[in-house]
């Protein structure tokens, strides 16, 4: 984490930024809510960049380097995220840390569930609440299937099921992410994550350990 000159006694006024992914700003921000964890900013990056992976590093980049007088603590709402690593180089550069996981879907489904998951059918595509909403202009659209029906079979055809990992308990959203699945030709399962890993490594950041303290004075 980037670190400032800071004692003990000045930690009330601590302020931690995360640089996070579009795709995470409705869990992000209820999280800062239910937690009270109003020493923490949060700044969200497009979430079409879910689909542009390689734009992902150099936008993380500029928007840390841009906020570092800001704030005495930056941290990156992304896992490596299709990046192949480049992510972890910008954030080795800039002494930040990023979420942990490989993608959300790991974060909230817990690394041991998610390997569990994928290790029982390897042909599994994945939705989140977020991309579940989003369907249409995030999958459909991104990917010319609107317009190009023909290509689904290019894009699914080595997929056989779509999990949905389900921060929320909504029925509404549950049954577009069965649509959804209907529409690729996939069988169709629900895992009921709530937000996983990533609620408990935010609010790590609001409620920093004595070690954490020791770190950063």
């Amino acid at each position: 984490m980037v670190s400032g000159t800071m004692s003990k006694s000045d930690t009330k006024s601590r302020k931690t930024l995360i640089v996070a992914c579009g795709a995470l700003s409705r869990e992000l921000l209820e999280l800062k809510k239910i937690n009270s964890l109003d020493s923490i900013d949060i700044e969200c990056l497009p979430a079409s960049y879910h689909n542009t992976p390689d734009l992902i590093p150099d936008a993380v980049r500029e928007k840390v380097t841009q906020s570092k007088d800001d704030y005495d603590n930056i941290y990156v709402g992304y896992a490596d995220c299709g990046t192949g690593g480049l992510l972890d180089k910008v954030c080795e550069e800039l002494e930040v840390e990023r979420l942990p996981g490989a993608h959300c879907y790991e974060f909230f489904a817990g690394s041991e569930q998610f390997s569990e998951i994928q290790d029982s059918e390897i042909g599994t595509f994945y939705l989140t609440d977020f991309l579940t909403r989003h369907f249409d202009r995030l999958v459909i659209q991104a990917l010319w299937l609107d317009k190009h029906p023909e290509l689904l079979s290019d894009y699914f055809g080595s997929y056989t099921r779509l999990v949905y990992l389900a921060q929320t308990d909504d029925p509404e959203i549950e049954r577009k992410a069965q649509e959804a699945a209907q529409r690729l030709g996939l069988t169709f399962k629900v895992v009921k994550t709530g937000y996983g890993e990533l609620g408990s490594n935010i609010v790590r950041l609001g409620t920093p350990s004595e070690q954490q303290l020791t770190e950063i004075s």
